[in-house]
């Protein structure tokens, strides 16, 4: 079955409604939206791409292909200015995760994807390419919406369900060894590919090109139990351990007999017993610091929320910092008044009201402040000691 190809509206970017995308192709199937953006202009050229690449703290990756031998090579970042010169005008492509956390223009591409839980969306990692670069076929395991900026790119799925996912063994990538498509596409500045998890794709660039790719998270299983085992592991005290008072004779020393193996039920009962209200706060910590892009920390003059509250009322702004991840939850099974808020792993109790306006709001101005509750506005006082925030004060003008 072909993969469906619509064209986006003035009224509906994804060629649909988000009611119809959600229900029939969201985790499900592969979707080619024609003009989703029309018009759209990136905020930043390639060179600046580059020069991104090239600071340490920038999460950078350089793909080379060397086509007659069929090998490729990974590189990561940073990366010397004088070295993307010699790569030549063809098979290569350079990758720079968390662009939205270093371009605000960047940032305000995401506006257009709150029909989805914003903690669920991981970065926009911007790809350039020369003609002919590629990262190679590939599986992602989570959803992601491709979405061509500047220049042409083929991109090509195998959406059959048997299609083959081993990987190669002689790549640094984790490439597919087969790679046959059912659908093939070229891409033009505004269009969006949108693909579940699990769909294997190969995207190679018709001319040098800008991909934006705006990548969800989705921890695995593995991750999610060994976290919670971390978890409710840190609460124990050490002389919690295996014990077993009741011990008989055993019929042979050397047998794990079933009394022994529900005195392990016992011992790790702990992780049934964990309460709904626990789960919650444990799943608010964890997603607002899983695959965390950076470090927050305070810098060496922090206002206090005094001096903030002042400035707000003259104008001025409280920015978060673009490392901060943010997400609520109503507290308690009957969701009243009060939540938790969630800011890069830590947990504040407030109203709902409060909890809302911190998690969603980039910037606080004085009516901002005005919705906060006395606890809201104790953990905005923390956070900003912890540099989740900075005060960006009202520039002054000559009369």
């Amino acid at each position: 079955m072909p993969v469906t190809e619509v064209r986006a509206s003035a009224e509906d970017f994804l060629g649909m409604p988000v009611s119809r995308f959600l229900r029939e192709f969201w985790q499900k199937e592969a979707l080619l939206i024609r003009q989703a953006f029309p018009g759209y202009k990136a905020p930043l050229s390639p060179e600046d791409l580059a020069g991104l690449a090239c600071e340490e703290a920038a999460l950078s990756r350089l793909v080379t292909y060397k086509r007659k031998l069929d090998q490729w090579q990974l590189r990561t970042g940073p990366f010397a200015e004088s070295e993307f010169p010699k790569l030549g005008k063809k098979d290569w492509t350079l990758l720079v995760q968390d662009m939205d956390k270093w371009d605000s223009d960047v940032r305000a591409l995401l506006d257009r994807f709150r029909f989805l839980p914003a903690w669920r969306v991981d970065d926009i990692m911007i790809s350039f390419a020369t003609p002919g670069g590629s990262v190679g076929p590939h599986v992602d395991q989570y959803d992601v919406f491709l979405l061509q900026v500047q220049g042409h790119r083929r991109w090509q799925v195998d959406a059959s369900t048997d299609a083959p996912r081993a990987f190669r063994a002689d790549a640094e990538l984790k490439l597919l060894q087969e790679f046959t498509a059912s659908d093939e596409w070229v891409l033009e500045p505004g269009d969006i590919l949108y693909l579940p998890p699990g769909v294997p794709h190969h995207g190679e660039a018709v001319d040098a090109c800008m991909t934006f790719s705006v990548g969800m998270r989705a921890p695995s299983q593995a991750e999610l139990i060994v976290d919670l085992a971390e978890e409710l592991a840190a609460r124990l005290p050490e002389e919690s351990r295996y014990s077993d008072p009741d011990l008989t004779e055993p019929n042979d020393p050397f047998e794990i007999d079933d009394a022994a193996l529900a005195r392990v039920d016992q011992a790790i009962s702990s992780l049934q017993s964990l309460g709904a209200a626990e789960k919650r706060e444990w799943f608010g910590r964890f997603i607002t610091r899983y695959r965390a892009a950076g470090e927050v920390s305070a810098g060496p003059r922090v206002p206090s929320l005094a001096s903030v509250e002042t400035s707000l009322a003259k104008g001025g702004l409280l920015l978060r910092h673009p490392f901060s991840r943010a997400a609520w939850v109503a507290d308690g099974p009957t969701r009243s008044g009060n939540a938790l808020l969630f800011v890069s792993g830590e947990s504040f109790a407030m109203d709902r009201r409060s909890a809302h306006v911190l998690a969603s709001y980039e910037a606080l101005d004085d009516a901002a402040l005005a919705k906060l509750d006395a606890a809201g506005r104790t953990a905005l006082g923390e956070l900003l000691q912890r540099g989740h925030y900075h005060l960006k004060r009202a520039s002054r003008t000559r009369e």
